[in-house]
């Protein structure tokens, strides 16, 4: 299940009806209420960002299935701390090097952890764009093998999302439920624009 916080935007689909967008809680709530209300099902919760899917357990009361979420917010703030600095959150963890690279390392400033979190973060900001792109790619690969993929034009649709045939990949999915379809043309869209971006 993917990490989840407050700020945690997801969509909530009973089949192919959207019932539900917005923060995890309000989320949850709202299906609990199509539930109680005989939603038919599957009932199936994405996170907006990556399209994980998300598993909450419905049994109970409303105020039941909301409790059970306030632990899985505030996993991260309660997580253990080990060795390190705690107001950084620093996890002591063993790396291996070749001599010459500890050689480099102790000619750096700072010791050799902190040119190593320099490198570190340098090499994230460096790869930022291409690893967004990334991750919006491999979003709407995840929504569409979870809920298009019996839709007729499914393997072609996804063809012309990865060739970046945007009219296509438009007229492709002009048939499939308009929930559906409208949700993956926003991850499509965003997929499409960090590769532009990269």
């Amino acid at each position: 299940m993917p990490t989840l916080s407050q700020k945690t935007t997801c969509s909530a689909f009973d089949q192919h009806r959207r019932i539900a967008n917005g923060t995890l809680t309000e989320v949850a709530a709202a299906t609990k209420q199509a539930i109680d209300a005989g939603a038919t099902g599957p009932v199936l919760i994405f996170d907006d960002h990556a399209s994980r899917q998300i598993e909450l357990d419905f049994r109970g009361t409303l105020e039941d299935v909301l409790a059970r979420l306030a632990p899985t917010e505030a996993a991260p703030a309660q997580a253990a701390r080990g060795p390190g600095r705690p107001k950084l959150g620093v996890t002591a963890r063993e790396i291996t090097l070749l001599p010459r690279h500890w050689a480099w390392l102790a000619r750096q400033q700072g010791g050799a952890s902190a040119v190593l979190r320099r490198l570190v973060e340098q090499a994230q900001r460096s790869g930022a764009p291409k690893e967004r792109a990334q991750q919006a790619m491999e979003a709407v690969e995840r929504f569409m093998q979870a809920m298009t993929g019996d839709f007729r034009g499914h393997e072609e649709a996804s063809r012309a999302f990865y060739r970046g045939e945007r009219e296509r990949f438009a007229a492709l999915t002009e048939t499939w439920p308009t929930d559906v379809r409208d949700h993956l043309r926003r991850l499509a869209a965003r997929a499409w624009d960090a590769q532009s971006a990269e």
